[in-house]
């Protein structure tokens, strides 16, 4: 008879992880973010640029191909994706916090704890992200017909002039709206947690639901918070994505430390760790 290898029962789910937190928390998340942002600047500032760079080259990829009907959905799907662009500012604050010396290079070459299970989650977001692109296309031509792109400024006016124009804005919002709270969701906890912590990606992204559901009077002025800024980085002509993106980017860690598991639990998920290594 074959004999079994010991097993360690898996720690409760709700095991350390902090509830209701209070309403102006992710202020101080955000002067957090702004704290880290200020150590080695240049470290930050530089992963902007290239957030910025990427952005533009996408913008101006779009306006090539004529497929200037997908700027909207592409700025929107931004937000789906920016939690992953943004584990290079996860190991900033998390060197920080240690006392590490800083670097580009280990900003750029992240060595997630959990490994892979990072690119999984990353490839779900991206697929979210075409979902969401293919959801726009159908609504433009619900509302507009199976007709050829206009152009850019013809587009413009028929959103901003047209009764079909304003009825695709309002559904548009809407639909996205619904895309970017399940990304959100999703994402703005588990990725960090990824980086931090070995564990499986549906896990983490399970527990980051749950986590935003038990602290969601805070998480709707974060989301808030996400949305105006990265609105305002957005209309400066991307530019502004320089600083906004970096300084969110860091605060979004600080917002996962706020709701981290406290020092026991670390040392149980140590433990099993080394069980399982």
């Amino acid at each position: 008879m074959v004999k079994l290898p010991p097993t360690i029962p898996p720690l409760p789910r709700d095991f350390g992880w902090k509830r209701d937190l209070p309403m102006a928390v992710p202020f101080e998340w955000l002067k957090s973010g702004w704290a880290d942002f200020l150590v080695r600047p240049g470290l930050s500032l530089a992963y902007g640029f290239a957030v910025f760079l990427i952005s533009v080259a996408i913008a101006i990829g779009i306006f090539h191909l004529n497929f200037g009907y997908l700027l909207f959905p592409a700025l929107a799907g931004f937000l789906i994706v920016a939690p992953l662009l943004a584990i290079g500012l996860y190991e900033k604050s998390r060197e920080i916090e240690r006392g590490r010396p800083l670097g580009l290079a280990s900003m750029v070459f992240v060595k997630p704890r959990s490994g892979g299970q990072l690119i999984f989650t990353g490839l779900l977001l991206a697929l979210l992200m075409l979902l969401w692109t293919r959801a726009a296309v159908l609504l433009y031509a619900l509302f507009f017909g199976m007709l050829p792109f206009a152009g850019d400024d013809e587009i413009m006016h028929a959103l901003l002039k047209t009764p079909q124009g304003w009825a695709l804005l309002v559904v548009g919002t809407l639909v996205g709206g619904l895309f970017a709270a399940f990304s959100f969701a999703i994402s703005v906890f588990s990725i960090p947690m990824l980086v931090n912590e070995r564990t499986d990606a549906l896990t983490a992204m399970g527990t980051s639901m749950a986590l935003v559901w038990n602290n969601l009077g805070p998480m709707l002025v974060w989301g808030a918070i996400v949305l105006v800024l990265t609105a305002i980085g957005i209309a400066t002509g991307l530019t502004g994505l320089i600083v906004v993106f970096p300084v969110l980017g860091h605060a979004t860690w600080h917002a996962y430390m706020a709701v981290r598991q406290d020092p026991a639990a670390e040392e149980a998920i140590g433990v099993l760790d080394g069980a399982e290594a």
